[in-house]
């Protein structure tokens, strides 16, 4: 029984059903339960930026041949897009066969929210998103914790401190000391993880209420179901072909799971993803380049909701989409999703941008889902940990990078 109490995984699981009781019967808890939230995330956040940091540059500093450095950049761009595209065209086609937005009716929403989605599209530039990748102070960069930012610098560092040889020991040595350090202190803010769950879990039942879904049920339960089949049919497939079995994998990531089950935010998850992806026998090379990029160009569960939010208004304002039109919006999608990486609220700003570039569904639609979004972050969420989990084994295995720490190792 001690031993029970003290497993993390049930620390969580129990906080986040002591969330949604509190949420019901005490709504005056919500403020305070939103600010135990933002404050565990706030912890995890602090952490992000030196834990990638860190990890890209050991892992490069390591690597003997640089061109593969390029070379798993590549084949992770490449898969991204690969599997975002089948997300789209999952998620269009579930919205079809189960026709979410048949019957609900279009009110009107917070007019001042959809306002700031809308602004925030159109003052989305691509020049301005490529340029930003390229911080103007790595300082700043993580500052703000922008992690394409933190990311491109740390290659740029991991190779300068590479081409120093034997003369750059020193500073590998430093660095692999502080890594441990801060993984540490990790391992101190995840002892907390079920104070964090219970406020997140808490704060979104009080303040939204199960009333709240009766209207969109039908919306909500398409995501789910699409999040479900997308992880155990597509990504089930791709784990089947490179040979290790998903319901070890996760098993192996269930805290992960649960955490940001609890507090919806996939970010609180990324320092554990990282730890637990080297233990599950992925180099820290590969982990460090993939696990960062992925949380910005490959957001499975993001691109889900947002092919089925598209097709989803479209029945709500009756205006019913050709074959022809819906290959389109997909083709846009594919490219708008990119855009708003790691910009706060980018589900909605993406899904506003998309609305008025295909000028075929009124924009103000997205008002509709404002009140239920927060419930069907989590599936998003969790889709993603999920899926840019899955592709760093791919990758890993794919470089032969993938090297089991032990026989208990979960494969198959």
């Amino acid at each position: 029984m001690k031993k029970l109490l003290s497993n993390l995984t049930f620390q969580v699981l129990v906080a986040i059903v002591l969330g949604v009781i509190v949420g019901i019967y005490f709504k005056q808890f919500g403020p305070t339960a939103q600010l135990i939230s933002k404050m565990f995330i706030k912890m995890i956040t602090m952490l992000i930026g030196p834990i990638i940091f860190l990890t890209i540059v050991l892992g490069i500093a390591g690597m003997s041949d640089m061109k593969k450095v390029g070379r798993v950049g590549g084949k992770a761009l490449l898969y991204f897009e690969l599997v975002t595209s089948f997300a789209l065209i999952i998620g269009v086609t579930v919205a079809n066969i189960i026709r979410p937005g048949d019957g609900v009716v279009a009110h009107g929403a917070d007019a001042a929210k959809l306002a700031t989605y809308q602004k925030a599209a159109a003052d989305m530039h691509w020049v301005d998103f490529f340029t930003n990748v390229i911080p103007s102070n790595a300082f700043d960069a993580f500052a703000k914790g922008d992690i394409l930012q933190i990311l491109f610098f740390a290659v740029l560092f991991g190779f300068g401190l590479s081409f120093m040889g034997e003369s750059g020991q020193p500073v590998i040595n430093l660095f692999n000391k502080l890594s441990k350090v801060f993984f540490n202190i990790m391992r101190i803010v995840m002892r907390v993880a079920p104070i964090g769950a219970f406020g997140g879990m808490a704060y979104t039942i009080s303040t939204y209420g199960i009333k709240t879904l009766q209207p969109l049920a039908s919306l909500m339960a398409a995501v789910y179901i699409t999040c479900i089949l997308f992880i155990f049919v597509v990504l089930n497939f791709i784990c089947y072909l490179y040979k290790f079995s998903i319901w070890k994998y996760l098993k192996f990531i269930k805290e992960e799971i649960l955490i940001v089950w609890g507090t919806s935010s996939s970010e609180s998850a990324l320092p554990g993803m990282m730890q637990k992806l080297e233990k599950f026998g992925c180099s820290r090379s590969v982990v460090g380049l993939v696990i960062p990029a992925g949380y910005s160009f490959n957001l499975d569960g993001t691109t889900i909701y947002l092919s089925m939010s598209v097709i989803f208004l479209a029945q709500v304002f009756h205006r019913p989409l050709s074959w022809e039109e819906q290959l389109t919006i997909i083709g846009i999608m594919m490219i708008t999703s990119k855009g708003a990486a790691g910009v706060t609220g980018s589900g909605f700003i993406v899904l506003t941008l998309t609305l008025n570039a295909i000028k075929l569904i009124p924009v103000e639609g997205v008002a509709i889902l404002l009140g239920v979004d927060r419930f069907m972050s989590e599936a998003r969420a969790i889709t993603n940990v999920i899926g840019n989990g899955i592709a760093t084994i791919v990758i890993a295995k794919s470089e032969g990078e993938f090297h089991p720490a032990s026989p208990q190792t979960p494969l198959r």
